[in-house]
């Protein structure tokens, strides 16, 4: 019966585990490729544990899709120089992506550039003196 008990306990454990596991997987993201988007914020959420943002896009024959964009953590993007207030709804952005692999309008963030020229990507900048 221990044994039993010992053996169920061990299942659930890694039961338990594998969503957290497949969490962090990155197997649909094509991290050989890029993708630069030009269009409007719809969304932005700053929210743990990954920020994401939604943008709407035109594509080639005039409707808009919206992209789905994975970003890293409120406590990275501080560091890398964000405020919640960075993007709003309705910004006018270029969104670099590493997209899905499925071809599915969606993707993991590299950078972004505003209207006014600021980018910003999830790594905190180098000062100038560690240069």
């Amino acid at each position: 019966m221990k044994g039993f008990l010992v053996a169920w306990m061990s299942a659930l454990v890694i039961v338990a585990a594998a969503p957290a596991i497949a969490h962090h997987s990155s197997a649909g993201i094509d991290r050989a490729k890029s993708v630069t988007l030009t269009g409007t914020i719809r969304q932005f959420s700053w929210s743990n544990p990954h920020s994401w943002m939604e943008v709407d896009v035109t594509d080639e024959k005039g409707a808009i899709v919206t992209w789905k964009v994975e970003m890293t953590s409120p406590a990275y993007l501080v560091r890398a120089g964000w405020k919640s207030t960075t993007l709003k709804q309705g910004d006018e952005v270029k969104v670099t992506v590493r997209p899905l692999r499925d071809g599915s309008p969606g993707g993991l963030f590299v950078s972004v550039t505003l209207a006014d020229g600021r980018s910003f990507t999830e790594k905190p900048a180098i000062p100038a003196t560690a240069k």
